[in-house]
């Protein structure tokens, strides 16, 4: 189970919900997500950061002339445009990559620039700009190359492009390459191309790093439009729609100008005009009018996902781009029968990686950090399987399958406490390539280095006890008597919800459990019914471990307890600490509130 952490933040609570017409709940919400530190309480929590928090609007982003070499770089292939010079745009084969690329090829067509695109192969190619992508693109007579959602690392394939008489613009939004001498200053290795934009660069004054490449193209492209004097205003409230969905999939945290895009990106896609997207969204029987991030996150970005993992990355690029809305149908449904093949693969890889953990524990015990060596994998779900690893055993996580070079390559994800891109920096001279975040990474290198590796990340991981236990923010404990649905209809303009923006949590003692049912097809959620102190009785759905629930259930009560809480022969007897939301459940045009529990203290 998680350590309940419940916040604490102070502020005038009854004065900024009487200035904004919220309830006094909601004014507390809005605070735990506005401050960081107590110090700083009464700047992060001012009226102008609260009216920002809840009404900003497109006018708020930032200027992008903000990201070092943004000017150099629109200046450089506005000349490349007026010369009629063939233009190459090089993405990545995920969803911010796939919407990045889109964003840059629609743009720099619109602006009259005779371009093309060339998403890499997962397996052939790797991630990113490759020697290969670069020798290709000569062989085809382009002049430029302009680079998105990568690059910021490909320092040696760009000297290549350079050598060869190439032009290159980098647009990026991972980390910076570093060296560090012995007393810790870092220096930052730029690859040599004619503009490198990135806003994680020390030498940009861009206010907020957080950004996915998607926007990092948009925002590239408005300085392109600026240059060539047009504001081009409805096709860049179309490509918000994309950028949102960029920022979600690529998990950005919904904080500052990212919560605007993701705002605006939702309140826009009803009305998109895009055939692609459209057949999406239908293929996957959702309604348009009512799109959210978690449709975003699971439904959309998976099926854009699926053509890099077990196809070409181009599929999901074609998407949208068809001009034809039969042609579009028919790639949607191709995407989600590939994203269902998917699950189905991921599914087979996370019970193998779960072996392989088993086992390391019966050994010598569960690692500090996971590296788990699946060669028959399929290497592009191994960050998918790596994620649910880490989320199963609460350790940083690699995942490794074999690649078709030999070598073997991977991906992971890491925990609240560890900066994974840092801890690879540490050991790159093991890897013929690497690059990420702090969260996340993808990694190649020879197959005979992956015990040296295993050894190495956990001799350096400092983590120790408590670093270990997930973390659960609870914003308060609060009666579920005060869970009214006038309460939750205001959360709503506390929304889009997502990592950075959570869901409000609550916690609540001593909550009676009186009657049960086991839903869906794989037995895998729970309805119940529920009682507080007040004796009101309340709808509660669980969608977590249910044999792990039922397990601490019968440790407490006893074996007969599951057999009495669904066949409702209770006496209130049987009661939970939850950490729980409200929500609303609509049924057949009916509403109701339901509580959903996020975790439990039996």
């Amino acid at each position: 189970m998680s350590k309940w952490m419940v916040a604490n933040k102070k502020a005038d609570f009854d004065r900024i919900a009487d200035k904004f017409a919220i309830r006094n709940i909601t004014a507390r919400l809005i605070a735990n997500r506005l401050i960081t530190k107590r110090e700083n309480e009464k700047i992060e929590c001012s009226d102008e950061a609260i009216d920002s928090y809840l009404n900003a609007g497109l006018e708020s982003l930032h200027d992008p002339y903000g990201m070092a070499d943004m000017e150099t770089g629109a200046e450089v292939m506005l000349d490349k445009i007026r010369q009629g010079a063939r233009i190459r745009v090089i993405g990545d084969y995920d969803v911010d990559g796939i919407c990045s690329s889109y964003i840059l090829v629609s743009g720099l067509k619109l602006f009259g620039a005779d371009v093309d695109c060339v998403l890499p192969d997962r397996v052939k190619d790797g991630y990113g700009l490759s020697i290969k992508l670069v020798d290709n693109a000569l062989d085809d007579g382009i002049d430029t190359i302009i680079t998105c959602d990568n690059g910021i690392a490909a320092y040696e394939q760009i000297a290549h492009a350079k050598e060869k008489g190439m032009t290159v613009v980098v647009t990026d939004h991972h980390e910076v390459p570093y060296d560090m001498d012995e007393s810790g200053v870092k220096t930052e290795i730029l690859p040599p191309a004619n503009a490198v934009i990135d806003p994680k660069r020390k030498d940009g004054t861009y206010p907020f790093k957080e950004i996915c490449g998607a926007v990092v193209a948009y925002k590239f492209l408005q300085v392109l439009a600026k240059l060539l004097g047009s504001s081009y205003e409805d096709f860049f409230t179309e490509m918000l729609i994309f950028a949102g969905i960029a920022t979600v999939c690529d998990v950005m945290e919904l904080k500052d100008e990212n919560r605007v895009i993701v705002k605006q990106s939702l309140k826009l896609i009803a009305n998109t005009r895009n055939y692609g997207l459209r057949a999406l969204i239908h293929v996957n029987s959702l309604d348009e009018s009512a799109i959210s991030c978690y449709h975003y996150g699971f439904v959309i970005g998976p099926c854009l996902n699926a053509t890099g993992r077990l196809d070409l990355a181009t599929r999901a690029l074609s998407l949208f781009l068809s001009e034809d809305e039969n042609e579009a149908a028919m790639i949607a449904g191709e995407l989600k029968d590939l994203n269902d093949s998917r699950k189905d693969m991921t599914k087979l890889g996370v019970d193998a990686a779960t072996e392989y953990v088993e086992a390391s524990i019966l050994g010598k015990g569960l690692p500090k950090v996971l590296v788990i060596y699946l060669p028959d994998v399929h290497e592009s779900i191994a960050g998918i399987i790596a994620g649910k690893i880490k989320e199963k055993y609460y350790r940083p996580t690699f995942v490794l399958t074999k690649a078709s070079d030999g070598g073997a390559k991977g991906s992971g994800r890491s925990i609240e406490r560890y900066d994974m891109y840092a801890e690879l920096s540490a050991v790159k001279d093991l890897f013929t390539k690497y690059g990420g975040h702090k969260m996340a990474a993808g990694l190649s290198l020879p197959v005979e280095n992956i015990e040296v590796l295993r050894q190495k990340l956990n001799e350096n991981c400092t983590l120790e006890g408590e670093d270990f236990e997930p973390i659960l923010h609870i914003d308060m404990v609060m009666p579920l008597k005060y869970a009214d649905m006038g309460l939750v209809r205001e959360f709503s303009r506390l929304e889009p919800f997502g990592n950075g923006n959570t869901k409000p949590s609550f916690a609540q003692r001593n909550v009676s459990l009186l009657s049960g049912r086991i839903l869906g097809k794989n037995k895998n959620c729970g309805k119940y019914r529920i009682s507080d102190d007040s004796g009101i009785i309340y709808d509660m759905m669980y969608f977590g471990d249910m044999q792990k629930w039922h397990d601490q259930l019968v440790a407490k009560y006893g074996i007969n307890v599951l057999d009495d809480l669904y066949s409702g022969n209770t006496d209130g007897s049987i009661k939970v600490s939850i950490a729980y939301y409200p929500d609303i459940n609509s049924y057949q045009g009916r509403e109701s509130l339901q509580i959903i529990m996020q975790d439990y203290l039996i």
